[in-house]
């Protein structure tokens, strides 16, 4: 069976008329979206359910966001092509996709070995590969490489992490769910070394981003 079938495709197309429908007004966002095959990113018990706007399950016990909340963290993000962004949890590789569809150089980081290996393999087999990925811890976020134009945290922080901070190059934006069990959505726009322009917009959930885990 091929990868990515006329039949995926139309199912794709009609997730992107929903996220349309809800929404999402930024046209690169969703072209970016279409491209990328979703339901290889899931296990295939789900392929069928694939291009609803769901989260599901993946390896280690976490999962793929909803959609419309990949849409909506990416089109926060402003992306222009050639920018250098940094992923924190690159989860399965499908958030990743969608960034590097965008014409981005994608820096990512995932901190479970299983889905880290996933992510790696499945990402070079359909042909979206970011710049540097790597294992690790994401509060310490890839300094060699720094600073960065955009940082996406996918995972839900209990704070801020100061060392994304630094990371994050005057002028760029930080996309950052925050707080425990359920997060609010924030942007950080970094205006000097030591001033940041901080919006909400509202109620997410994610899987919490875990800090001082034995890697």
């Amino acid at each position: 069976m091929a990868l990515d079938t006329l039949k995926h495709k139309g199912k794709r197309n009609k997730l992107i008329q929903l996220l349309r429908s809800k929404g999402i007004g930024d046209e690169m966002v969703l072209e970016a979206m279409n491209q990328v095959p979703r339901h290889l990113f899931i296990d295939s018990i789900f392929e069928d359910l694939a291009y609803e706007d769901k989260a599901f399950p993946i390896l280690s016990g976490q999962t793929i966001s909803h959609p419309y909340t990949v849409a909506f963290q990416t089109q926060l993000l402003h992306v222009q092509r050639g920018e250098k962004i940094l992923e924190i949890g690159t989860g399965s590789g499908y958030q990743t996709a969608v960034l590097v569809a965008l014409g981005a150089q994608v820096f990512t980081i995932e901190r479970q070995k299983e889905l880290f290996e996933f992510s790696k393999k499945i990402l070079k087999k359909i042909h979206f590969p970011p710049k540097y990925q790597t294992f690790g811890d994401g509060y310490q976020g890839i300094s060699c490489f720094a600073p960065f134009d955009k940082i996406i945290v996918t995972a839900g922080a209990p704070n801020v992490p100061k060392m994304l901070l630094q990371q994050l190059a005057i002028g760029g934006i930080m996309v950052i769910p925050i707080g425990d069990e359920a997060q609010k959505m924030y942007t950080i726009l970094k205006l000097d070394i030591n001033t940041f322009e901080t919006m909400e917009f509202g109620d997410y959930q994610f899987v919490p981003m875990l800090e001082n885990k034995e890697l």
